[in-house]
Parts: C-alpha cells; sequence; structure tokens
C-alpha cells in the first residue's frame, strides 16, 4: 500500500516553499545550500514525504530560519492519516 502524508508534512512543505520563494532560492539552489538531493526537496515541499530532524536543520539553516520556523503551529492532529485513524477507530 503506498504511504499516504500527513497534514503536517503539507503543512511544513508549504512553509519551506513559501520561504524558499520568498528568498527568490529555486529547489536547486536549497538543495545544494543544505546537501540535500534536490528529488528530496522537492518531495518534502509538495507534502508527498516528512524530512527527518536532521534534515529539516539543515533545510533551515540554508533558508536562514530558525528550525522552529518551519513547524511553528503544527498540531498532532495534523499527523494523523486515513490509515492511522482506520487503527485508532479499530483498537
Amino acid at each position: 500500500m503506498p504511504r499516504v502524508p500527513s497534514p503536517a508534512a503539507a503543512y511544513v512543505g508549504q512553509r519551506i516553499a513559501a520561504i524558499r520563494v520568498r528568498q527568490t532560492m529555486t529547489q536547486d539552489q536549497l538543495a545544494v545550500r543544505s546537501d540535500i538531493d534536490s528529488s528530496n526537496i522537492r518531495s518534502y515541499e509538495s507534502g508527498r514525504s516528512m524530512m527527518n530532524v536532521q534534515s529539516l536543520v539543515r533545510i533551515a539553516t540554508a533558508l536562514g530560519v530558525e528550525p522552529g520556523e518551519l513547524v511553528d503551529g503544527l498540531t498532532p492532529e495534523m499527523f494523523a492519516t486515513p490509515s492511522s485513524d482506520k487503527r485508532r477507530k479499530a483498537g
């Protein structure tokens, strides 16, 4: 079964993209500055996947912001996916 990203992944990805665009930085430039493959940057920004903490810190550093700025506003509910909701109801 394909992994369904959480709303949290989309939220963080949107924040990364907004800051990057505001700084007139391309995804490829962010990839080089953060030393993260550009395909991963695209995946994060689109919300298809969520980065680990190390990548979050590297991206924030490359953007010149505190890591907290990328996750500010996240709630526990945003991490729920349809499959995790089914497990909770079944348990």
